[in-house]
């Protein structure tokens, strides 16, 4: 355990990046669409191109993206900040919130320099969305039994299977999915690859869930002898489990894990502060404090870890399953406390807002990678397993 939490030493954010935070604080005073705190609470599931685009005419769209591709060519300390403070105000970012956080560096680590050429300036202008196709029925968050297979043709690849919780799959241009090349599903990690999938192609069908608030910013993706080109394949065959990973330490280690409950914090924070009813919760509040404190560090300490190019799965693994918890016990702890003090009810923006977060918070430990399966990772990486 101590190498493990070595491995997240204290880390600070440098000058520049708070100096950045001002820009982007005024960037959002200027141009964030008006929206009730419960809408704001969609925050990264909710999908704006227009806002999307708005961002990414400042470079704001795939900004630690090498200039050359119309990125802002930033370190990752600059996306923390520019992502802690889009979440802190619910910022409808849903729409290029994958190929900014995860697509984008992949391919510009991984892929070729026509795929580079091809999508790059697509993502930082806001003109290109993707989704991630990982998850499967009867597989879940154990990525490495997948078995959508994608097998040589004479023209390049046929793509056969399905994905399912695939978020904005049906508002997604492309694609990049986890696909078995060769083997089967008990080979595990051996024989898989990634692809990049244009959405619409012949074969493709995405067909949208509704979610219990009515939403359906999740889809289930199917493929039906998709013929892809040869130049679809990311990096080389059969290392897809390695890219993944590298992946998955960029979708599990940011703000994202940790402030999904924090317009709802906010909203409740200011209606106590209204009438000295925050000293009834000095307790609760100075728990969530700390709590928020010393994630936001682990995750900065993370963040350090991925400007210096390493891949911190097993620490990100970790961060994200203590944040998921703390983003799941706000709402919990506010209903409690305001079902204490029936006599004193909060306004109805403020009980909406908490009505859609106590729907949603059991989801915030299955995105991303299932608690158990983090947790076997955590495992692993002590040695324990």
């Amino acid at each position: 355990m101590t190498d493990l939490l070595d491995s997240l030493r204290l880390a600070h954010l440098p000058p520049a990046a708070e100096a950045f935070r001002r820009k982007v604080k005024r960037f959002l005073a200027d141009e964030l669409p008006m929206a009730p705190a419960d809408v704001r609470a969609r925050s990264w599931l909710a999908f704006d191109a227009a806002f999307s685009k708005n961002l990414a005419a400042r470079g704001w769209v795939g900004v630690t993206l090498p200039s050359r591709f119309g990125g802002a060519e930033l370190d990752a300390f600059s996306r923390f900040v520019l992502v802690e403070e889009l979440l802190a105000v619910g910022a409808p970012v849903g729409a290029h919130w994958i190929a900014d956080r995860q697509s984008g560096p992949l391919i510009l680590k991984f892929g070729s320099d026509a795929q580079k050429d091809r999508h790059l300036p697509g993502i930082c202008r806001g003109d290109s969305f993707f989704c991630i196709g990982m998850s499967e029925p009867n597989s879940g968050s154990d990525l490495a039994s997948v078995g959508t297979r994608a097998l040589r043709s004479d023209r390049g690849w046929r793509l056969n299977g399905r994905k399912i919780w695939t978020t904005h799959g049906h508002r997604c241009d492309h694609m990049i999915a986890l696909v078995r090349t060769t083997g089967q599903a008990t080979d595990r990690q051996a024989g898989l690859s990634q692809f990049i999938v244009d959405l619409r192609l012949p074969g493709v069908t995405v067909r949208p869930i509704v979610d219990m608030n009515g939403d359906a910013h999740f889809s289930e993706v199917y493929f039906d002898d998709v013929a892809l080109a040869d130049d679809a394949l990311i990096g080389q065959e059969g290392d897809g489990w390695k890219q993944v990973n590298a992946e998955l330490a960029f979708e599990r280690s940011g703000p994202e894990r940790i402030y999904s409950s924090i317009v709802l914090l906010d909203g409740w924070l200011a209606w106590l502060r209204q009438g000295g009813r925050a000293e009834r919760q000095l307790e609760t509040l100075g728990r969530f404090a700390a709590h928020l404190a010393t994630l936001r560090q682990m995750s900065i300490a993370l963040t350090a870890r991925l400007a210096h190019g390493e891949s911190p799965v097993v620490e990100a693994a970790l961060v994200k399953d203590l944040g998921t918890a703390f983003e799941q016990a706000v709402p919990d702890a506010i209903e409690l406390a305001i079902g204490s003090d029936p006599d004193d009810p909060p306004p109805a923006e403020l009980m909406r807002t908490l009505a859609y977060l106590s729907h949603m918070a059991p989801t915030f430990s299955l995105r991303g990678g299932t608690r158990e399966i983090l947790r076997g990772m955590i495992a692993r990486g002590l040695g324990l397993r």
